[in-house]
């Protein structure tokens, strides 16, 4: 792909006002579906641009189309919400809202979002189809993606979206500017597991004469590690990580409930289905033995995010022309973090991409994501608009074979 130079010069004029608009944003994080501040901010930077805008009806959404010589449409995608964190970096451009953060990079998501609808707004004519650009709230547990699709983002050019295209920001381990991805599995499936161990309260000094939910929720959480290693092939992992234990108020006495609160990642479908029966069965069996019962409360979350093989062959071109292939680092592994991208991805075929944005002078010491001392690296927006724009791909003058 040869670039044309004017696009690299417009990317790199447009930083001063990408990092402008990161640090309002930064400044003034939403969480959750209704981010009406934040949707307003995208709105305006979208105005003049000649796109045809839908605002969501369950949530804040901006959906945006560009229209091209009506070819395959492509989507492009950015989360806009923050996190229930309250932020301790020190930054003069820190959250002024107290216990709400961007601690993921959010910010910079929609930064370089509205960069590619700038740049390629100011090549439409050169555009071989249309472009919808998916600014999503509520993907921190909220699933945005899923009620977006629901109110018909794939559609909203009129033919289905061709491919679609997310990129995520790491604050941690990789330098800033290096791209990755990975075909197949990139990131876990969720799922939120509850369970209430339900015995007979009686004073402390006397066990015998109550049943202790105590001891069995701790051989339940100790049980839930041992299933993960001995049922489970280490090749296909799955984590169970308990997060939260309740029981009690007092040491001398034996409650009536113990509650565990724990969170699940698994890299297939087949383990999502499987993880929820054994661990069911675990529980209940385990609270039987000793004459309790075990209410299990297993809920999905976020499906396994999955790379086309095609899609991700043609984003790591795109890097590479672009950035530079130095600068791309083909993953050997997924991660174990969910991501409601995976919602779009298991409708229409596509990449989702991540970016090394560590602000920290040692990225392999700085701060991870969701961390409240996370920091990121305005450096990166030109080049993550940049990426965004050329992941379009059906561009006359530079693109590779858009038939996919």
């Amino acid at each position: 792909m040869a670039l044309p130079d004017r696009l690299r010069d417009d990317a790199a004029a447009l930083q001063p006002e990408l990092v402008r608009l990161r640090r309002d944003l930064h400044r003034h994080p939403e969480i959750g579906l209704d981010l009406p501040r934040t949707q307003r901010a995208v709105l305006d930077e979208l105005a003049g641009l000649g796109l045809e805008i839908t605002l969501g009806r369950s949530l804040t959404s901006v959906t945006a189309v560009l229209r091209g010589a009506g070819g395959p449409a492509v989507l492009l995608r950015a989360d806009m919400d923050a996190l229930p964190i309250t932020e301790t970096t020190g930054l003069d451009y820190a959250s002024q809202v107290d216990g709400a953060m961007h601690a993921c990079g959010h910010d910079l998501h929609t930064a370089m979002l509205v960069g590619a609808a700038r740049l390629l707004s100011q090549h439409r004519d050169q555009l071989a189809g249309d472009v919808v650009f998916m600014f999503q709230p509520g993907e921190e547990g909220w699933n945005g993606a899923g009620r977006m699709i629901a109110e018909g983002v794939l559609d909203a050019a009129g033919p289905r979206v061709s491919s679609a295209y997310g990129m995520h920001v790491r604050s941690y381990g990789w330098p800033s500017g290096r791209f990755g991805s990975r075909p197949g599995t990139l990131m876990a499936a969720t799922a939120d597991l509850k369970v209430t161990v339900r015995g007979t309260g009686a004073h402390a000094s006397m066990p015998h004469l109550g049943r202790d939910p105590v001891t069995v929720a701790a051989e339940i959480v100790t049980s839930l590690q041992t299933l993960v290693t001995r049922r489970f092939d280490v090749f296909d992992p799955v984590v169970v990580t308990v997060g939260s234990i309740h029981a009690g108020n007092k040491a001398n006495i034996i409650p009536d409930t113990a509650e565990i609160d724990a969170t699940v990642r698994t890299f297939s479908a087949t383990n999502q289905e499987r993880l929820r029966a054994e661990i069911t069965r675990l529980c209940e069996h385990i609270a039987a033995a000793h004459g309790l019962t075990a209410e299990v409360a297993y809920v999905d979350g976020y499906p396994v995010t999955v790379n086309d093989e095609q899609r991700y062959e043609f984003a790591r071109s795109v890097v590479s022309d672009v950035v530079g292939a130095d600068r791309f680092e083909a993953m050997r592994f997924p991660v174990s973090a969910a991501e409601d991208f995976a919602e779009v991805l298991d409708q229409v075929p596509g990449c989702y991409l991540m970016l090394g944005a560590s602000g920290a002078e040692d990225p392999a010491q700085g701060a991870v994501n969701h961390s409240p001392r996370a920091v990121f690296d305005d450096a990166v927006l030109a080049d993550g608009a940049l990426v965004h724009a050329e992941l379009v791909g059906p561009v006359v003058e530079w693109a590779v074979d858009a038939s996919w």
